[in-house]
């Protein structure tokens, strides 16, 4: 079977509500980190990362040209990419648990998924 396309406008309008509300539950999930000084760091580093994909996919979307729109999400994938990876080392670090970090690390597998096949699609 195959999966429903939704028009471009439509599919732009949920995924600017989902990455925000991605960036929401990274700021959230932040709170319940221990107050070390390892953790502050990852969390920060993990803040920007989540809320600059979120930021750089509400500007993708407004870009005046198709050269902007790459470039941004370009950014998109990159972010996503980091925040995968300071949530692989909280985890690995010992600073949070696999099962806390889970549904945010599928989250952001799905955005760099979708974001990459995009970016890929506009080089053919």
């Amino acid at each position: 079977m195959e999966k429903e396309r939704l028009p471009k406008e439509q599919f732009a309008e949920l995924f600017r509500q989902r990455t925000k509300l991605l960036a929401l539950d990274v700021i959230k999930f932040s709170k319940q980190l221990p107050k070390t000084e390892e953790a502050t760091i990852m969390k920060r580093q993990l803040l920007r990362s989540a809320t600059s994909v979120a930021a750089n996919y509400r500007a993708a979307c407004r870009a005046r040209s198709s050269a902007e729109f790459y470039a941004k999400l370009c950014i998109v994938v990159e972010e996503a990419d980091e925040s995968l990876f300071w949530l692989e080392l909280l985890e690995e670090s010992g600073t949070t648990s696999a099962t806390t970090v889970l549904n945010l690390q599928k989250e952001f597998t799905e955005v760099l998924s979708t974001m990459a096949k995009a970016r890929k699609s506009m080089n053919k």
